[in-house]
């Protein structure tokens, strides 16, 4: 029986081959003229719905055709699995010259005759990063103009089946299968391929890959645009070389394009903020052999002679200070002097960062033919979700047609559900940061009592302090949650979203974005501002401490301050992130591709056809460049709000970054289905966030330094209060630490053995000792320097702030060059569009056309005339 089926596997294959000569990986319908703009896929499941699929589907398809597509089906005989249909769209002339005017597409009329900019002398030492010009250009630039059906002999069209690019074709095919209606069911008229792909009329949708990414098309007539970009980008060999801006545009669309714009200019800009980073870390680890604090804690004479007071109620005891010491000499790695420089630094950075951006992406919108493109024009088209969910209507201002609404009164109750929804998920990260805080000072007594009593971890006691330990578990137990909280709202985002039923697509993902950010902001950040601003400030002193729900003692941070401990969750969580979104981005997809081409491997190319492998890829969905932008952004947090505490964060960030811009291409170029292209001039929301932390990281690293950090306490001892003229700050570690008499002890905090017969010990803090008459309150110093941390949270706030927004106004938002651009090309446009009615209007005179006035002719003149003035 198995040899038989084998052989009548054979003679289907053997008559395939034979009924069709050209190959089946090519992008073309049987005829090999006529372009496959998008492909339709769907199974024949014989289920209760069965019929009414089919009843949609032929509806659907009808409407198409009477629309203009023109359709072909591949049978499921056809197929490799022998199950499913493709349906393969292809939009004529007519149909592409009729969107075309109603999107506004800009086409080219004339060639570009402004002569380039002067080449920069630093081009021959940036040749090696350079890619050929005709993979960075690979169109020569055009002044446009919006099409028009009846001006087609202004535009440059020298083949009609080249004119409009594939990414024009299938944004124009989308349009049209967004908007096609298939039915009336329940008494309202149904729309759309995103509805019937939803209740599963159809399986897919989507628009071809022009050939292979690994070998060119046989087909001479494709560009086999996707294996010039695997080879010049998506190949991480390459992650020196720039990227191919206009061809990633001219491929995917202008909306992945501006990601992949900003992505590397934000990369650029990491590699000075790196290098500067960098060097305050080496200073730190050059001085550490300098640094006064550290050097007294290692003293056996002095940190080896202070007795700290315990680290728990009851089962800790006492310690000597010098068992520190290895903490506190790291800690200076981060908590110096650079730390302010690179802190005010960061502040100017941030602010040169999204200036310069501001004009990359003012070149680009002249560049790809944004400049008159506004997001006005997504709002006026309505989502169809919308239109198919509002069943009332009223007149639009602005277009004075009837159209859908959401009534007041259901958009309240939807706001208020929503709001009520997002309070409920933001309240549970706040109570998920609480029960990892009630852990930490749950296990911290554990910790400090095991490390004190064990033996075995004496070797590396000096290193891994019940701080650092309790630090390192809660962060890792932090992350797992905040990894498992994102999966669950994601999902609960979207459901939220959906059910406000936002107007436009512009308005969804605004709003979408919007929830995300605050959820992940809190999600991600709020351990670390726990550790900055927190941790250590409300713990009281040994005859009073200050206990959480009444029952856990609050932390204390290490004598050498909670820097350190602030450097760690950041480590943890910012490289535990970047870890798993790579797994996630490129190791998943490739997984599960690799899964389903296992099925097509023994079949030959000719049978394995170009729709059937783009089907076997994976969804780069709707959201799909949502989930990059908010990756990076969230990481921007992590190297603006806390960059005083790890100046080697944007050195982490640059690293991730050149392995992120290769791992999105290689994905989107090789795992991926091409997302249907989509315009956009900017990077939409994101920018007022990017802008919004920019100003938030100015307070909070100001405040880093000064609450967190030992800075200000030693700055204060330094000018203040020491006493040492030769070594201004020996005596310090002494003068921060308090004495406390242990007889004091209530019996709740008393430790349970004192076998030395200590009678004092030491805590972090400025009070008066046992025997002043004002014991245990704080002392003048205390004050004199929350007197010097404010001064300095002001002074370093506003000196920041004056020279942020001093640059912002020096450096102008769009290129004086750009500028002149700009206004050159639109005179020049209206003047040959002017010169072309001129012309017309010439010729129906010499017709002796009545309705060709002589007025028309001067008032047609007039214009020419004013677009030279102007």
């Amino acid at each position: 029986q198995q040899p038989g089926r084998r052989y009548n596997l054979f003679l289907k294959r053997r008559l395939r081959i034979d009924k069709r000569h050209e190959s089946k990986d090519s992008i073309f319908f049987r005829d090999g003229v006529r372009r496959i703009d998008f492909v339709l896929s769907y199974v024949d499941d014989l289920n209760k719905e069965w019929e009414k699929k089919l009843e949609r589907r032929k509806e659907f398809e009808s409407n198409l055709q009477k629309a203009g597509l023109e359709l072909e089906t591949e049978d499921k005989k056809e197929s490799e699995d022998g199950k499913i249909y493709f349906v393969k769209i292809h939009a004529p002339w007519e149909v592409l010259i009729t969107y075309a005017e109603v999107l506004n597409i800009k086409v080219p009329i004339r060639e570009n005759d402004i002569p380039c900019t002067v080449e920069n002398p630093l081009d021959c030492v940036l040749t090696p990063f350079r890619l050929p010009e005709k993979v960075m250009h690979p169109e020569p630039d055009y002044f446009t103009a919006p099409f028009s059906k009846d001006k087609q002999e202004l535009y440059l069209i020298n083949d009609e089946s080249t004119f409009f690019s594939p990414s024009m074709r299938n944004r124009i095919v989308y349009y049209i299968l967004t908007r096609c209606p298939y039915g009336t069911e329940e008494g309202k008229k149904k729309f759309g391929i995103k509805r019937l792909l939803n209740n599963g009329t159809y399986s897919a949708a989507y628009p071809l890959h022009d050939c292979q990414y690994w070998k060119k098309a046989s087909d001479p007539n494709c560009d086999s645009e996707r294996y010039t970009l695997y080879m010049e980008w998506a190949r991480f060999l390459r992650f020196y070389k720039e990227q191919p801006l206009d061809l990633i545009r001219k491929y995917y669309g202008e909306k992945i394009g501006i990601y992949f714009a900003w992505l590397g200019f934000y990369t650029e800009m990491l590699f000075l903020a790196a290098v500067v980073g960098l060097i305050c870390f080496l200073y730190g680890l050059f001085t550490m052999d300098e640094n006064m604090s550290s050097k007294e804690i290692c003293d056996p004479a002095i940190g080896g002679e202070i007795i700290m007071c315990p680290l728990c109620d009851r089962d800790c005891d006492y310690w000597k200070l010098n068992t520190t010491c290895a903490s506190s000499e790291y800690s200076h790695l981060f908590d110096n002097v650079a730390t302010l420089f690179f802190a005010i630094f960061m502040g100017i950075w941030v602010t040169l960062f999204l200036e310069f951006w501001k004009r990359r992406q003012a070149r680009l919108k002249y560049e790809w033919d944004l400049v008159d493109f506004e997001e006005e024009q997504q709002q006026l088209q309505l989502r169809p979700e919308y239109e198919a969910k509002c069943t009332q209507k009223k007149k639009n201002p602005v277009t004075q047609e009837m159209e859908p609404y959401l009534p007041l009164t259901s958009q309240v109750v939807r706001f208020c559900i929503s709001g009520t929804t997002v309070l409920f998920w933001v309240s549970l990260i706040i109570a998920s940061m609480i029960a990892v805080i009630v852990y930490r000072l749950a296990v911290y007594a554990a910790f400090a009592s095991l490390m004190e009593n064990a033996q075995t971890l004496e070797p590396i006691s000096g290193l891994l302090t019940p701080q650092l330990a309790t630090s390192v578990t809660a962060s890792c137990l932090n992350f797992v949650i905040i990894m498992i909280l994102n999966f669950l709202y994601e999902r609960i985002a979207i459901w939220i979203t959906d059910m406000e039923i936002p107007r436009t697509h512009l308005e969804y993902e605004n709003r979408l974005t919007m929830k995300m950010f605050l959820f992940q902001f809190v999600n991600y950040y709020s351990s670390c501002f726990y550790v900055a601003f927190f941790k250590g400030k409300f713990v009281g002193y040994p005859g009073a401490y200050t206990y959480m729900f009444n029952r856990w003692r609050n932390e204390e941070c290490d004598p050498a301050g909670c820097l350190i401990e602030l450097t760690t969750q950041l480590t943890i969580v910012m490289a535990g992130k970047q870890i798993w979104g790579n797994i996630q981005e490129a190791i998943v997809p490739w997984i599960c591709n690799w899964w389903g081409r296992r099925k097509a491997r023994s079949n030959p190319e000719n049978l394995y056809s170009r729709w059937e492998q783009d089907h076997d890829l994976q969804i780069f969905g709707a959201l799909g460049l949502f989930y990059e932008y908010l990756e990076m952004v969230i990481q921007f947090g992590f190297i603006t709000l806390f960059v005083a505490s790890f100046p080697l964060a944007p050195l982490l960030a640059l690293m991730n970054n050149i392995l992120e811009i290769r791992v999105d291409s290689w994905k989107l170029t090789t795992q991926y289905r091409r997302p249907v292209a989509a315009k956009a001039h900017s990077i939409g929301v994101w920018q007022e966030i990017l802008n919004g932390m920019a100003i938030l990281s100015v307070v909070t690293n100001a405040f880093i330094v000064a609450f967190t950090s030992d800075m200000i306490p030693r700055l204060v001892y330094y000018y203040a209060y020491s006493t040492n003229d030769a070594s201004p700050m020996s005596g310090y570690i002494n003068n921060s630490l308090s004495v406390f008499q242990i007889a004091d002890f209530p019996t709740r905090n008393k430790p349970k053995m004192n076998p030395d017969n200590f009678v004092i010990c030491r805590y972090r803090d400025y009070r008066y000792p046992p025997d002043h008459e004002r014991r245990y309150l704080h002392t003048m110093q205390f004050w004199h320097i929350l007197a010097a941390k404010m001064a300095f949270i002001i002074i370093m706030e506003h000196v920041v702030f004056i020279v942020k927004f001093f640059v912002a106004w020096m450096i102008p938002d769009v290129p004086a060059d750009v500028k002149a651009k700009i206004k050159r090309e639109k005179y020049l446009t209206q003047k040959i569009l002017h010169e072309y009615e001129l012309e017309k209007l010439k010729e129906k005179l010499c017709r002796g056309d009545t309705q060709a006035t002589e007025k028309e002719f001067i008032a047609t003149e007039g214009k020419v005339e004013l677009s030279r003035a102007m």
